[in-house]
């Protein structure tokens, strides 16, 4: 028989409500999948409102991200991708892109100090492709060590192992993310977007709004990559990339584009919708995420239309 709900399960719902974004981003962080996330979280919250007899009250946030560590574990192992090889954003099908608006819900606030405001270096496309590269164990290690900042000792305690096994295994996962990321993590990128970077979203947006290929390759370097997971295509350099652009924006073109500026993983991104002959509305079609070098767009990294709700964008435009 099923006891009633008591003051203070709904008290402990409060509590572990709190904690739920920081949660989402931090299986995000191990999956790299924005809904296999939220499966994460929902089967942790489900798990620690089952065994919330068994909690003393103490230090919750802890033990609600062993909770969510551990279920990311066995997610992981039960999907085979513990240590992906990666050459590109191509070679993950699950990646999934990360709206800033509910990224900003961690900040710090006087009733969350503990919160860890998520920083452009930790939540960027490039730094979760890295992440799928580690065994599944070094992740969760090196993420709660190098991106939340908890102490050897936690860390540890989470992981259920010793202090000299989890600092081996951040060691290893440091050493083996140099290959694939600048060694000094502020080397990794900017701090923040800039203006100019803004400013090349915009130019970005004008360009395929006016249908002008030209303009569209003047603002991309020219190693430029297109990937577009979950689908295994790769595009690199703009002699490969400019005959798909210009039937893109052609007379033979699917129709015209409208865009929209949004942000993902703290890196400037457009929501493209695409009217076709016939049609009086825009209809939501892509998201590209881009990643700026230099000036230039370095790669862009095109996602369907799966998560516009999530991100706040409408399905359709009438403009």
């Amino acid at each position: 028989m099923t006891r009633p709900v008591t003051a203070d399960d709904t008290a402990f719902a409060a509590i572990t409500e709190r904690y739920r974004r920081e949660l989402h981003i931090h299986c995000y962080r191990m999956l790299a999948s924005f809904d296999e996330a939220e499966d994460a979280v929902q089967e942790t919250l489900l798990k620690a409102w089952r065994g919330r007899d068994g909690f003393d009250g103490a230090m919750p946030r802890a033990w609600l991200y062993r909770i969510a560590t551990n279920v990311c574990l066995d997610m992981l192992r039960r999907g085979s991708r513990q240590g992906t090889a990666v050459q590109s954003h191509a070679d993950l099908p699950w990646l999934q892109p990360y709206p800033d608006q509910l990224l900003d819900e961690v900040a710090p606030r006087d009733e969350q100090p503990e919160a860890v405001a998520v920083e452009r270096e930790t939540i960027e496309l490039a730094f979760l492709a890295a992440m799928q590269v580690l065994p599944a164990r070094q992740r969760a290690a090196f993420i709660l060590r190098d991106v939340l900042g908890w102490p050897a000792a936690q860390t540890a305690s989470l992981l259920e192992t010793s202090v000299a096994a989890a600092n081996s295994a951040v060691q290893r996962a440091r050493a083996t993310l140099q290959q694939h990321l600048p060694a000094r993590r502020a080397d990794w990128s900017a701090p923040e977007l800039t203006e100019d970077d803004r400013t090349l979203l915009a130019t970005f947006i004008d360009a395929h709004e006016r249908c002008d290929a030209a303009a569209a390759l003047a603002v991309a370097a020219p190693d430029l990559r297109i990937t577009m997971p979950p689908h295994p295509m790769r595009y690199d350099g703009l002699d490969v990339i400019r005959p798909f652009l210009e039937r893109a924006f052609g007379p033979e073109r699917d129709g015209d584009w409208r865009l929209v500026p949004t942000m993902a993983n703290r890196m400037p991104t457009a929501a493209s919708y695409l009217r076709r002959p016939g049609d009086s509305e825009y209809r939501a079609f892509k998201l590209d995420v881009l990643r700026i070098v230099d000036g230039r767009i370095a790669e862009i990294t095109t996602f369907g239309t799966q998560l516009f709700p999530v991100f706040g964008l409408p399905p359709v435009l009438d403009r």
